[in-house]
């Protein structure tokens, strides 16, 4: 009689191993052991093939099937052995141990096989049925042996790379074991035994697959889906929960009573309720892809060559191109894009945008400290991804970010930069080339990245700050050396003054000589002041002045040069509190920059505008202009000069400090080869204080 599940159970077994055995026979046949589970595979799918086919229609005989049997678990025990021979040290006694193993399984098979061979010749009870029993029992008791020592001489490194090998081989082994153990106990094989055996033996094909697919000593190019792996795991998880669900509710009819069918179909309503709600989970399938990913699969990256990739990009010492750039690159290719932007804190913990890559933004384009973006951060360390933000706000607790980062076309991911527990910055990284999905892996080795390209940063910017104390420290020693010419100068020039009267040969010339020598001592008197105390200089004299008779003196003083500044001087009184003096140097040295920086035939035109409190002065030249990386990254820092070695770089820094201590800023705009503006914004005085003031100081100055 034809027993159907037996059939079935070995038809699934032939199946799976015929399966595997293609999969490492087309893929993977580099190594010993690699050879080794293709020929167990191949001799397991025909031993199961034989059971089907005497299933089903009587034949092979007996003989054929018991040694199909012996040769499967000889090609067992040989895949054990090609493990064994890398797991065991290279010393005498693992040789011997080794060897008497080698010899115990020899001798078993070569007598089941022998006697086997002879009965099936016409050969009768050379070995009783019990004995052959027994000579299964050995092998499996080897088997495992085998497999013990295996995994107690192999290093953890190993292990991982064995465990699921060793596990299936062990199953086989354990499940042989048990039914040969019952056998020999009741006197005959289990039938229950012997018809899952087969699916049992299926149910490991997986864990060989699995191990094969993901050693990491051989090339990967095929993989196990994630998706199928969590489909089929998830399969699984509700047969288990509906078998589950059968025996609680046989068991609940049984008890219950008349009311046992009530209370079932109620229980039933409820637990398929709770499975639906369960596999409806985002969170528990985003746990179940994460569970399945670390255990049963490779790693998507290669850490080592991410590292390394990293470390090179770093260490270029070089600022071609800037730091900031460079780590927007190291985050996109984490990714797979080719654009970003990132935001690093300045000195008004203010986040300004420092670099971009393929995407366009203001360059002023700044991220308030108390923006609801830059808390977000500074509680939890998440990546944002701007297409969930924008189909769920509640993922991220309802989140305002900034329009400028939100509405950016290409935007994707919003990641924090830290340094050490500090938010030190945020990047905006664009759209990958590809499609990708990002998982746990994704984000955990972005946000490392993160954390040290943002202690990278940090350095860089602290070391440039430092470098700028030392500059200027060592601009306040040569000031003191110049210090004692300057005095010498400034007396000799009053000695000169005192002594000119005696000689009035010619006056109109002695006069003029005196007051020029008078001025070029007052002058050279206030740049000792400044030297000497330049903190208590700035903001101390301020008074009420008119903004419009300081920029005409300045530009007469520059109208000596060309090209003549031109000023449009419709607006009137316009009042401002500031040092009359200060302020004209400022102008006048913004002024000196246009004219060295236009042509004798050029324009250069100053243009006063009041509007909503505020005073802003236009200098708009058509010299040569300034790069927007020059301007974002060098025009305002201290020692950056445009001038080559001529220049120092401290003349605007200066400006945009005495403005902000005004209250005001300074902001340029500029195209190489067309020309720049500078725009000065100051707040305009009190209107009221303003009526009851004298007349602002008019205040003439020589140019240097």
């Amino acid at each position: 009689m034809v027993n159907d599940f037996n059939a079935l159970s070995h038809a699934v077994a032939f199946i799976t191993y015929g399966l595997l055995a293609i999969l490492i026979g087309s893929r993977y046949m580099r190594r010993n052991s690699d050879r080794a589970l293709f020929f167990a595979a191949l001799v397991s799918a025909l031993w199961a093939a034989a059971l089907v086919t005497q299933s089903i229609w009587g034949f092979p005989d007996f003989v054929v099937r018991y040694l199909l049997e012996l040769l499967r678990d000889g090609a067992w025990i040989a895949l054990i052995f090609t493990l064994l021979s890398s797991a065991l040290p290279k010393d005498g006694t693992a040789r011997k141990i080794k060897q008497l193993l080698a010899g115990a399984v020899i001798g078993v098979l070569v007598m089941l096989l022998l006697a086997s061979t002879a009965e099936h010749f016409g050969v009768n009870h050379i070995l009783s049925g019990k004995t052959k029993i027994v000579g299964q029992l050995a092998l499996a008791l080897i088997g495992l042996l085998l497999i013990e020592q295996i995994w107690r001489n192999s290093l953890g490194f190993r292990r991982y790379s064995i465990k699921y090998m060793c596990t299936g081989v062990a199953t086989i082994f354990i499940f042989d074991f048990v039914m040969y153990a019952d056998a020999l106990l009741f006197g005959q094989i289990s039938q229950n035994f012997w018809d899952a055996r087969g699916l049992a033996n299926a149910l490991l094909v997986p864990l060989f697959a699995v191990n094969v697919v993901n050693t990491r000593r051989q090339p990967i190019d095929f993989r196990v889906s994630r998706r199928a792996a969590f489909h089929v795991g998830t399969l699984l998880f509700a047969g288990a929960y509906l078998v589950f669900l059968s025996v609680a509710g046989y068991y609940i009819k049984t008890v219950g009573g008349s009311w046992g069918d009530a209370l079932r179909i109620l229980f039933f309503t409820l637990a398929l309720v709770f499975l639906a709600t369960l596999l409806l989970s985002r969170r528990l399938r985003a746990r179940m892809m994460v569970a399945i990913s670390q255990n049963f699969f490779d790693y998507k990256y290669d850490y080592r060559n991410e590292w390394l990739k990293m470390t090179k990009e770093l260490a270029n010492l070089t600022d071609s191109p800037p730091l900031p750039e460079r780590v927007i690159r190291i985050l996109a290719d984490l990714v797979e894009s080719n654009a970003g932007a990132i935001w690093l804190k300045d000195d008004q913990n203010r986040y300004q945008l420092k670099a971009t890559i393929n995407m366009d933004f203001d360059r002023h384009t700044l991220i308030d400290p108390n923006d609801d973006l830059v808390r977000y951060f500074c509680d939890k360390e998440w990546i944002i991804d701007l297409n969930t933000y924008k189909a769920d706000p509640v993922a991220y607790d309802l989140l305002e970010v900034p329009d400028s980062l939100s509405q950016c076309p290409n935007g994707w991911l919003i990641i924090p930069v830290y340094s050490g527990n500090e938010l030190y910055g945020m990047a905006l990284i664009g759209a990958p080339l590809i499609q990708i999905e990002l998982n746990w892996e994704n984000f955990d080795l972005i946000r490392v990245v993160a954390r040290q390209t943002g202690n990278l940063l940090a350095q860089a910017d602290a070391q440039s700050a430092l470098t700028r104390a030392m500059q200027f420290e060592a601009v306040s020693k040569a000031s003191a050396f110049m210090l004692h010419d300057l005095k010498t100068v400034i007396a000799q020039l009053s000695l000169l003054v005192k002594n000119a009267p005696r000689h009035r040969d010619n006056p109109a010339f002695i006069d003029d000589m005196i007051q020029t020598t008078d001025h070029a001592v007052n002058k050279i008197s206030n740049l000792v002041t400044h030297i000497q105390k330049p903190q208590d200089s700035q903001g101390q004299t301020a008074e009420m002045i008119n903004l419009t008779d300081v920029l005409g003196s300045a530009i007469a003083n520059a109208g000596r040069r060309n090209p003549k500044p031109h000023f449009d001087d419709n607006k009137g009184d316009v009042w401002i509190r500031a040092d009359a003096e200060q302020l004209s140097t400022v102008v006048g040295h913004l002024l000196r920059n246009a004219q060295e920086a236009t042509p004798p035939g050029g324009d250069i035109t100053v243009t006063l505008k009041v509007a909503r409190g505020t005073a802003v002065v236009f200098i708009q030249d058509s010299g040569s202009g300034m790069t927007a990386e020059f301007i974002r990254n060098r025009l305002f820092q201290p020692f950056e000069s445009t001038k080559g070695l001529t220049g120092m770089g401290i003349g605007v820094y200066q400006t945009r400090e005495y403005l902000l201590d005004l209250g005001g800023s300074i902001d340029v705009t500029s195209e190489p080869g067309v020309g720049s503006c500078f725009s000065m914004r100051l707040p305009l005085a009190d209107v009221a204080t303003s009526t009851k003031t004298p007349a602002a100081t008019k205040e003439s100055q020589t140019s240097e």
